[in-house]
């Protein structure tokens, strides 16, 4: 007995442990493989759940006298586990959840997303988890996930809110969920020819076309493919394709538009009902696709537009169900629909644009900024600015309705992926699913007829759709393409490689060139020091990435011009000019030196931030602190009060004896510098050098973080922390930032190469705090950067800027120049959600504001979570929709001012010569302005004013006039 309660009570405590502690990803894909091969797959038994809650043996139904019940499976212990310890839940059975938990508000929706992705993993993958017990009979039941389905929806519906914040999400899930017997016919016709091609690899071909340029035709071609194969496939292979021709058969029947009033009979008298009945009948024949599709774009925008006006969840759930309908209309005829000339072309893309804004996959707001209007009736042709205006727009949704499906899933994707490879194909499956695949072919082939008129012509490689490349940054580099469909944050990279990522990485090192599906913003830390060193950086699409994979590892030549255009080409066809940009040069030349002949380390005092200014900057503190020090004096209401730790003190703690060494932190620094240049004048591989160096400053940085803070220092800091701040040591959360005396030289920008804590608030955090920052700058990357750019890089003072937090609630990056038109006299701002926005590659809320009125949107936030900083300090991460601007007019306005008053007022208060562009950091809390940094924005001249640059890019004459009916 005793030894049972024993075995019970060890029991308890393994299950207890197990749901309290993450289950690895290798532990995941174990169980994932027991299901497949297991006849219950994930389930353990069925059973009967009664009303009353009971629960019954299968062949015991709920009795009558306690009202009906539901049959259907149990989950294993474990799959119940995984839920409780990772929030991953494997095998969902709607009517085994509760609606809230499945909406699953508190987690960005995961619970639903996970079913949508499971589903299409069971698709792929011969049922995947359930690939046996997919036939375990009573596990599941269609009609009891039926009405649960249109159960789930008459309660979400209910709510305008959910309908506000989550309209393209509820969209997309009423192609999962069942709840009116439709079936999701287009995925399915996408997943079993996946299946084909990865069992027969000669389907490759038909499934990238079926994938990518999907049209009725296709299914001769399939036919065909099955009769030319017929002695190479199997009878499997076989029944396979015959599945797919049947599922292409029904997908590619013409829909019965007069049917669509089925999915209309709960509105007939509102005005909505009244703009599909009359659509219906004037449609209920037509076959054209130019004539059909505009007016179905128009419907579906009004029903998007109107939808809230309809209070009744089940008129709403209707609405939603003829939207998919009339979705699927314009994605079956739009390949039927072929344009002859300009004036159709740009036709055409209106309404494909107007299709994917009224399906959700932008923001009516951000609709509402895109200028794709045809061209009226008597205009006979556009200018090629005009022209080049609208394709930008054009392309501007083709990214945005593609990074709406990337920010609604890519997260829940990427916690699959861990444990499910097969798992990253889902997003891509969603997009080309969606209008926005047409859409994005239909606008290359007009970017392709512009590159013709304008000379503007890409050069990559020999890959399709060119006109979707767009350069960022000006500059060339030579070196190994590296190709990158994943997270690109674990990847090592190398500053002789070139990389092509799905997404800038959070943390770069230095590297020769780049290249990104989602640029993230064009004021990120990354996008600055690309600028700044003449990195050559562009954005192109996801298509582009997979065309270029095969290329990977292939040294190559890449070039971005200064008007965008770019060449990539393999080594061999480089020509002499190319070679000889290349020739290996001194090392010391086009290298920046630190200037320290001005520093001044004998001031050991912490300082008042109101006591310093910009003529202190590499003096007594970095630009950071001497630069907002400034903005204070001319601000004094936007910035806030703060110490600043100069670089004496951080020198005063290095002259401390290292512990188990016989010299002290500084000398060892000098020390392993010196013995680096000796190394190098006899000869030694640079890699090798590197290598030493880099394990010295490990050591130091350990060391560093472990220094003893001197007794007088830590006193001073209690005293005017109260003193200046307001509170005492560890009351109020606090920002430590680094700032070095390698920061923003005349033409180094350094941005982001350092730490910034927080939101510290604890006092022994803060002081540990203290010294991570002053080890900051001997990390890998930061010595990276430095040691390919400055000349004595062993002359870094880190000082560090201590600021009470503001909990923002947006936050950026303002630009006193147009980036994007190159135009001195306007702005660029990028904002995002919460606190340290727009500096991290965030997919942020950007504008190009006109300095002397207007605006022109640039591009939307795209990011689901963001930083709150709470009073006890640390962040929380708070979640985010996209139906309302980040910005509001107000606040355009007041950063308008605000660049005035820095361009006229600062460099008179600083007495500079300084007569470029500046970057701020600020935020918004209630609406009231806040102002966190200020540094010149530092452009790589040589990039710009490059002969062999200026070479590739053509002139371009924006005023030649093109005919809108030039044919195509």
């Amino acid at each position: 007995m005793k030894k049972t309660v024993l075995l019970s009570v060890i029991l308890i405590s393994f299950i207890a442990k197990s749901f309290s502690q993450k289950v690895s990803n290798e532990a995941i894909a174990q169980q994932v493989i027991q299901y497949k091969n297991d006849v219950r797959g994930p389930y353990k038994d069925i059973r009967w759940f009664c009303t009353d809650g009971s629960i019954r043996q299968p062949k015991d139904p709920c009795p009558d006298n306690i009202g009906p019940g539901v049959q259907h499976a149990r989950y294993k212990d474990a799959v119940v586990s995984l839920g409780k310890s990772n929030h991953i839940y494997l095998g969902q059975i709607l009517a085994y959840s509760d609606k809230v938990e499945f909406w699953d508000a508190e987690n960005n929706q995961s619970r639903l997303k996970q079913y949508q992705i499971d589903k299409y993993l069971r698709a792929i993958d011969n049922g995947w988890i359930n690939e046996k017990g997919q036939f375990y009979r009573g596990a599941i039941q269609s009609e009891d996930e039926e009405a649960w389905g249109i159960d789930f929806y008459k309660w979400l519906l209910t709510k305008d809110e959910n309908l506000e914040k989550h309209y393209f999400l509820i969209r997309q899930s009423l192609k999962d969920i069942p709840h009116n017997g439709d079936d999701n016919l287009s995925q399915l016709m996408r997943s079993q020819s996946k299946v084909i091609s990865d069992e027969f690899i000669q389907f490759m071909d038909l499934r990238v076309k079926i994938h990518g340029q999907p049209e009725a035709s296709d299914i001769v071609k399939v036919i065909a493919f099955k009769n030319k194969y017929a002695n190479q496939l199997s009878v499997n292979h076989k029944n396979k394709i015959d599945e797919l021709v049947s599922t292409m058969q029904k997908f590619y029947k013409p829909i019965d538009i007069k049917s669509l009033v089925n999915k209309s009979s709960l509105f007939k008298n509102t005005p909505i009902g009244e703009k599909i009945s009359n659509f219906i009948a004037s449609h209920s024949s037509e076959t054209k696709a130019s004539l059909l599709i505009p007016d179905t774009a128009e419907l579906l925008m009004a029903i998007r537009e109107s939808i809230l006006d309809e209070k009744r969840p089940m008129a709403r759930l209707q609405l939603l169900d003829l939207s998919l309908k009339l979705e699927e209309i314009v994605f079956k005829t739009s390949p039927e629909w072929e344009p002859e000339n300009l004036q159709q072309m740009l036709t055409k893309i209106c309404y494909l644009g107007m299709a994917t804004a009224g399906s959700g996959y932008i923001e009516l707001s951000e609709w509402d900024q895109i200028n794709l209007k045809t061209p009226g009736e008597k205009e006979e042709s556009l200018t090629l600015e005009t022209l080049t205006s609208v394709l930008e727009n054009a392309r501007s949704l083709v990214e945005w309705s593609s990074s709406m499906v990337k920010a609604n899933y890519q997260h829940t994707v990427d916690v699959y992926t861990g444990f499910e490879p097969k798992a990253y194909g889902f997003i891509d499956d969603k997009i080309r699913g969606s209008i926005a695949l047409y859409l994005g072919e239909n606008v290359g082939e007009l970017g392709d007829f512009i590159a013709k008129e304008s000379s503007l012509t890409n050069k990559v490689m020999d890959i399709p759709n060119q006109s979707s490349f767009r350069g960022l940054n000006p500059g060339y580099a030579f070196g190994e393409l590296v190709v990158v469909d994943g997270s690109p944050d674990d990847i090592e990279v190398h500053s002789d490689k070139i990389y092509i990522f799905q997404r800038p990485p959070a943390d770069l090192k230095p590297i020769a060139g780049i290249a990104t599906v989602s640029e993230g913003n064009m004021v990120s830390h990354v996008q600055l020091l690309a600028r700044n060193l003449g990195i050559p950086n562009a954005a192109l699409s996801d298509d582009n990435l997979k065309s270029l994979k095969k290329y990977s590892g292939q040294k190559v030549f890449y070039a971005v011009s200064n008007k965008g255009n770019i060449i990539l080409k393999p080594e061999a066809k480089m020509n002499e000019t190319e070679r000889a940009l290349f020739v290996k040069k001194e090392r010391n030349e086009e290298k920046i030196e630190v200037p320290i002949e001005n520093i001044r380390l004998t001031e050991t005092n912490i300082l008042n931030l109101r006591d310093v200014d910009a003529s202190d900057s590499g003096k007594l503190c970095g630009p950071k602190a001497a630069n907002l020090g400034q903005l204070k004096k001319m601000f004094p209401d936007k910035v806030v009060e703060g110490l600043v730790i100069p670089f004496g003190i951080f020198k005063e703690h290095m002259n401390q004896i290292m512990p188990n060494k016989d010299a002290s932190y500084w000398t060892f620094l000098n020390i392993m510098f010196a013995k680096a240049e000796r190394l190098r004048n006899e000869g030694v591989d640079e890699t090798e050098i590197e290598n030493y160096q880099l394990q010295e400053l490990e050591t130091l940085r350990k060391a560093i973080k472990e220094i003893t803070l001197k007794p007088e220092f830590v006193a001073q800091l209690e005293t005017d922390f109260k003193r200046i701040l307001g509170e005492d040591l560890g009351k109020i959360p606090v920002f430590l930032r680094s700032d070095t005396n390698m920061e923003d030289l005349k033409d180094f920008t350094g941005a982001g190469l350092n730490l910034t804590l927080f939101n510290v608030s604890d006092r022994d955090k803060i002081l540990d705090g203290i010294k991570a920052v002053w080890a900051s700058p001997y990390t890998e990357r930061s010595f990276k950067w430095r040691q390919k750019y400055l000349l004595n890089p062993e002359n870094i003072f880190p000082s560090i800027l201590v600021i009470p937090s503001v909990d923002v609630d947006y936050s950026g990056v303002l630009i006193t120049k147009g980036i994007s038109n190159g135009n001195e006299e306007d702005l660029t701002v990028a904002m995002s959600r919460g606190a340290g926005g727009a500096v991290d590659g965030q997919l942020a809320e950007t504008y190009l504001v006109k300095i002397n009125g207007g605006t022109q949107f640039l591009a939307p936030a795209r990011e689901q979570t963001y930083n709150s900083l709470p009073e006890t300090g640390g962040f929380l991460k708070k979640q985010a929709t996209f139906e309302t601007p980040i910005l509001n007019q107000q606040n355009i306005n007041e950063i308008r001012v605000l660049a005035k008053t820095i361009r006229k007022t600062l460099p008179k208060e600083t007495q500079s010569d300084y007569d470029g562009a500046y970057d701020v950091e600020l935020g918004f809390k209630d609406n009231k302005l806040w102002l966190f940094q200020i540094r010149p924005f530092v452009e790589n001249k040589k990039a710009l004013s490059s002969g062999y640059l200026e070479s590739i890019t053509p002139i371009i004459d924006k005023n030649k006039k093109i005919s809108l009916s030039s044919k195509l």
